[in-house]
C-alpha cells in the first residue's frame, strides 16, 4: 500500500519541472498517465543517453504509463476529455492560452469533472506581467536574484549546479496538489493550482530576501560561505577541500581544539558570531594555515570525533556510491524495456506505513495505449480505428 495509491493523475507535461512534479506523485503510489503526441515528447531526445533512449527522459518520468494523443484532433480531445473524467489531478506546462487552444483548460475540464484538481506549471503563472513569456530555469534563476548570489566573491555571474527553479517548481507543484487534494476531502471541490518557476526559485531566497530587509543590503555571492554564521564554509585540505559547520559558539570552540587551534578562541576578533562573520576572511586564512598540511581524511575524523558537523565535497560518482546514499535506498536498479538494465535515484521521504518506491521505468512512447484506451471503454476495433487516424 502506497499513500497515493487509487489516485489518478493526468500528466500533460514536458521538460523538467511539471514531469517532475507528476514523478513525485507517481513515487507515493498515484496512477500517472503521461499523454505525448504521437511522436513523442522533445525531451525523449535528450543528450543524455542509453542505447537511443534519453536519460533525463527516463529519470523524471519512471513509474507513469504512456499513452499518446494527437490534440490537435477531435478525436484525440474526446479521448483525453474521457480520461479526465475518471482523473483526480490533471497537470500540464504549456504557457498560459495554450491549454485552451488545445481544449484542456481548467473552466473546460471542470465542467467535465468539478471534482477535479489542475495543476499549472508555468515560467512566471497565470496572472500578472509576464505571464505570457516563456520560461526556463536560467531565466528564473536570474530573475530571481539567485544566479547574483552563487559562485565566488566577484566572480563572473554563475547559475546553480542543479536547475533548482524548475525542481523547486516540480515540489511545489506536488505540494499545491496534496493541500487541493485535501480540501476536497473536506468539500468534494476540485480547484486550480498554479505556480511557477519564477516564484518556486523566489521562495527559495528566504536568507536572502531577509537580509536586504532587515539590514538594506544588497546580497552577494559568498562562494561556499554562509551569510550568517563562520566558519560555514569548505576549506582546504593537503589533497582538496571539506566542508565544515561550525555554526555557533560551542561548535566553534570544538572545531578549534579539534584542529589544534586554540589560540582563535583568544582572538578578539572570533571571540563571538558577530565578530567572526564580520572578520571571515581572516578566519578562514588562519584555519587554512593549518588544514592545507594535513589530508582530508585526517581533518574529517577528527572533527567527527569532536562533534563538529563536516563533510567531504563528493563528486558524484562518489555522492552516488557513499555507503549511506546506498543505505537510505537513494539508488535503485530498474529493467527499461528499451534501455535496459538502469540505475534511477530512490525516494527522499521514508513513510513508515505506507512507503513510496520506484518500481516502474519511464514508459516507451505510446506504450500503455492500448491498456488505458480498453480501461476508457474503447474496443478493439475502436482502438484499431483510432491508430489508423493517427490519433494515437
Amino acid at each position: 500500500m502506497k499513500p497515493l495509491d487509487g489516485l489518478r493523475v493526468i500528466d500533460l507535461t514536458q521538460a523538467m519541472a511539471a514531469p517532475y512534479c507528476t514523478m513525485n506523485l507517481a513515487d507515493l503510489g498515484a496512477d500517472v498517465i503521461k499523454v505525448e503526441p504521437p511522436g513523442g515528447e522533445e525531451q525523449r531526445r535528450g543528450a543524455t543517453s542509453r542505447h537511443g533512449h534519453s536519460g533525463s527522459f527516463m529519470a523524471i518520468n519512471r513509474n507513469k504509463r504512456g499513452i499518446t494523443l494527437d490534440l490537435k484532433t477531435p478525436e484525440g480531445v474526446e479521448v483525453m476529455h474521457r480520461l479526465v473524467r475518471t482523473a483526480d489531478v490533471f497537470v500540464q506546462n504549456y504557457r498560459p492560452g495554450a491549454a485552451g487552444r488545445l481544449g484542456v483548460d481548467y473552466e473546460t475540464l471542470k465542467r467535465l469533472n468539478p471534482r477535479l484538481i489542475y495543476c499549472s506549471v508555468s515560467g512566471f503563472g497565470g496572472t500578472g506581467p509576464y505571464a505570457s513569456r516563456g520560461g526556463y530555469d536560467l531565466i528564473a534563476q536570474g530573475m530571481s536574484g539567485i544566479i547574483s548570489v552563487t559562485g565566488e566573491e566577484d566572480g563572473a555571474p554563475a547559475k546553480a549546479g542543479i536547475p533548482v527553479s524548475d525542481l523547486a517548481a516540480g515540489l511545489f507543484g506536488a505540494y499545491g496538489v496534496l493541500c487541493a487534494l485535501e480540501h476536497r476531502e473536506t468539500t468534494g471541490e476540485g480547484q486550480f493550482v498554479d505556480t511557477s518557476l519564477l516564484e518556486a526559485a523566489m521562495a527559495l531566497t528566504v536568507w536572502e530576501s531577509t537580509e536586504h530587509w532587515t539590514t538594506g543590503r544588497t546580497p552577494k555571492a559568498l562562494g561556499s560561505a554562509h551569510r550568517l554564521s563562520a566558519p560555514y564554509q569548505a576549506l582546504r585540505a593537503s589533497d582538496g577541500r571539506f566542508t565544515v559547520g561550525a555554526a555557533n559558539d560551542k561548535l566553534f570552540d570544538g572545531f578549534c581544539r579539534a584542529i589544534g587551534r586554540p589560540d582563535l578562541l583568544d582572538d578578539p576578533r572570533f571571540a563571538g558570531r558577530a565578530q567572526r562573520l564580520e572578520h571571515r576572511h581572516a578566519l578562514a586564512a588562519e584555519i587554512e594555515k593549518t588544514t592545507a598540511k594535513e589530508s582530508r581524511a585526517h581533518w574529517l575524523d577528527r572533527l567527527e570525533s569532536a562533534g563538529v558537523p563536516s563533510g567531504p565535497i563528493n563528486t558524484y560518482p562518489e555522492a552516488l556510491s557513499d555507503p549511506h546514499t546506498l543505505a537510505r535506498g537513494m539508488v535503485v536498479d530498474l529493467v527499461h524495456p528499451g534501455a535496459g538494465p538502469i540505475k534511477a535515484l530512490g525516494v527522499p521521504v521514508h513513510l513508515s506505513e505506507t512507503p513510496g518506491a520506484v518500481d516502474r521505468p519511464a514508459p516507451l512512447i505510446g506504450q500503455h495505449n492500448d491498456e488505458i484506451l480498453a480501461e476508457l471503454g474503447y474496443d478493439a476495433a475502436a482502438r484499431q480505428r483510432l491508430r489508423d487516424a493517427g490519433v494515437v
